[in-house]
């Protein structure tokens, strides 16, 4: 198992609710947008972010929907 994924099995249920919630928020009704916008969500880059913000929250308490 790599790294990555050892740090990622703390917030897995966390990421799977943020990605579906971040899935609905880009989501758009023009077409080429939406292509883009697919693309990007599913190359993984934007999850660092995401990441680091749940093991912070976690690491001081609990991640809730503000978070």
């Amino acid at each position: 198992m790599s790294e990555i994924n050892e740090i990622k099995a703390f917030i897995e249920p966390e990421l799977k609710t943020f990605e579906s919630y971040f899935k609905k928020a880009v989501k758009t009704k023009v077409a080429l947008l939406d292509i883009v916008t697919n693309y990007i969500i599913r190359r993984k880059g934007k999850q660092i972010r995401p990441m680091l913000v749940f093991l912070s929250a976690k690491l001081n308490g609990q991640i809730n929907e503000s978070t």
